[in-house]
């Protein structure tokens, strides 16, 4: 394992990232986009810790645990510019209206300095699988060819699979990544309030499952 900077914050906060392995389909899971959803870095902390304990998996692997670093420190959805950084990506559906401040796309598509970030490192690293860890109700919101490994984190939680989380999300990741640029984006909704113990006890060992479906796919 490695440990690197992914980018800087608004607020200039180092935002730290993981890696594993040099070799195979390169995998990205961003946890913490939304800073008030706990439950996704609970669950990137939980694939840190069984990842350090046994990596097995033939992938370049990449996780960084707490993407809007000011948000979670904050706890609040946006970042400190007050963006909802799911929002602000450069998709050819961003939009400046706004009908909520809690979903401020920014002043300009792109214009955070860690949506920058990840913009470069995916259109540099063209990740074959995306993982974006969330929590709302329970929910696999899927972009791209992920069908499968949504399947298997189903049959360990039981939540739905949808290709429509039920509301437009201009600028959203699943956009930018899953079906315009081709890179399979599963955005896995953990159910808000769940507490540490189970998401580590069922999720972790979901996803552990459905990263062993994106090996065999790759």
């Amino acid at each position: 394992m490695k440990s690197f900077i992914f980018g800087k914050s608004s607020q200039n906060i180092p935002i730290p990232a993981y890696q594993w392995s040099n070799s195979g389909a390169h995998v990205l899971i961003l946890a913490g986009v939304h800073g008030d959803e706990v439950e996704g870095v609970i669950a990137a902390h939980g694939l840190t810790e069984a990842f350090l304990t046994a990596y097995a998996y033939k992938l370049r692997m990449t996780l960084v645990p707490m993407f809007n670093i000011d948000g979670v420190l904050k706890n609040t959805r946006q970042n400190g510019n007050g963006v909802d950084l799911n929002r602000n990506l450069p998709t050819q559906d961003w939009t400046s209206d706004i009908a909520n401040p809690r979903y401020y796309p920014g002043p300009s598509a792109n214009s955070e300095s860690e949506n920058q970030a990840l913009t470069q490192f995916i259109e540099k690293e063209k990740p074959r699988i995306i993982y974006s860890l969330h929590s709302w109700l329970p929910l696999l919101n899927i972009n791209g060819k992920c069908h499968r490994e949504a399947e298997v984190i189903q049959k360990h939680t039981g939540y739905k699979i949808s290709e429509d989380i039920g509301y437009p999300t201009p600028g959203c990741l699943g956009t930018f990544c899953g079906l315009e640029r081709d890179i399979p984006t599963l955005t896995y909704e953990i159910e808000r309030g769940l507490p540490a113990e189970a998401i580590l006890k069922t999720h972790v060992p979901a996803l552990l499952e459905a990263l062993k479906v994106t090996e065999k796919l790759a």
